[in-house]
């Protein structure tokens, strides 16, 4: 079973915690972590990007001269692709590149990204953190007790108003709730920092 220290505010430390073996000491499965990066990524595009196929460009209605006799290329339209002006052959129209996941690879991916940050001593359990108002200096005093990477996911138990305002205008600072916490965001980010009553809600919601 995996410890992890606990640290307050001010980077001494506190505790250590104990980690559920089958969320946080697993083999990390490298397959189902890309395909998690790989569909949030997709999920992620608008897929709105369009062009006019030679049917949907203006103009272009009158056969520009005679089939025969000419010695040029016989033509049926000047917005045929090969024209200038004319439309697009095969080109992009919307679509949708969202694909949807099995659950059970879902959970894997989050428990062998959680493991693999154990593994490499890149999470970081805080005790607690707690903002009277919305001071962005706050959190950069914190972060930098913490010793931190340029990266950091911070992960709170339920939503707050107060960390997520105060951290948002951090370069590189991210911050998540256990029920929005991703593949993506665990492993683009440096160190993740989580909150000691995140950790407990993990290990419940990933059991």
């Amino acid at each position: 079973m995996p410890n992890c220290s606990v640290f307050d505010s001010k980077g001494n430390k506190v505790s250590d915690i104990a980690l559920a073996d089958s969320i946080f000491g697993i083999e990390p499965n490298v397959s189902a972590m890309h395909l998690c990066v790989v569909n949030y990524l997709a999920n992620q595009r608008q897929g709105t990007q369009s062009t006019k196929t030679r049917s949907e460009v203006s103009g272009g209605g009158k056969k520009p001269w005679r089939q025969k006799g000419t010695g040029r290329a016989r033509q049926g339209s000047t917005r045929a692709p090969q024209w200038t002006h004319g439309g697009i052959a095969h080109g992009p129209k919307p679509r949708e590149y969202g694909f949807s996941i099995n659950k059970k690879v879902r959970k894997l991916a989050m428990r062998s990204a959680l493991s693999s940050k154990v593994a490499a001593e890149e999470m970081i359990v805080l005790e607690s953190l707690e903002l009277e108002a919305i001071k962005t200096k706050e959190v950069v005093k914190v972060l930098s007790a913490l010793e931190t990477g340029k990266k950091v996911l911070i992960v709170l138990p339920e939503k707050n108003d107060v960390i997520y305002r105060s951290a948002r205008n951090i370069a590189g600072v991210n911050v998540s709730m256990v029920n929005t916490l991703n593949v993506y965001d665990i492993l683009n980010s440096d160190t993740i920092v989580v909150l000691k009553d995140a950790v407990a809600k993990i290990e419940e919601v990933y059991a």
